[in-house]
């Protein structure tokens, strides 16, 4: 397993975040990500796919089950502990970075958008 210590990319993060509540295919992370950023954040399969593949090598999420829908093998990942751990630690690493900025905005009188 290789662990990854650099701080997650944003369709890392929300992959990784779409799977906390259980096991999804490709198609499921997608539109999970979609959900939960307001549909800001539109990951590409090839991106998704690609990200996946590493982070499987990483250790972060790994193949749950696959089905066969319409001929077609569909692959189910599902978040490991690393991947849940790895998670917390960008959420909280993220946390305190906006408090900083949050704290030195207040301070110079400016209002929040």
């Amino acid at each position: 397993m290789t662990r990854q210590n650099a701080p997650l990319t944003e369709p890392q993060y929300f992959i990784l975040a779409a799977l906390m509540d259980g096991p999804l295919h490709g198609y499921g992370i997608i539109k999970a990500a979609e959900r939960a950023t307001d549909r800001r954040l539109r990951i590409p399969v090839g991106t998704l796919y690609g990200a996946l593949e590493r982070m499987e090598r990483a250790g972060l999420v790994a193949t749950d089950h696959e089905e066969i829908v319409d001929g077609r093998a569909r692959r189910h990942y599902r978040l490991t502990d690393d991947g849940a751990a790895m998670l917390s630690r960008e959420a909280l690493r993220m946390q305190q970075a906006a408090a900083v900025v949050i704290g030195r905005s207040r301070d110079a009188g400016v209002a929040p958008a």
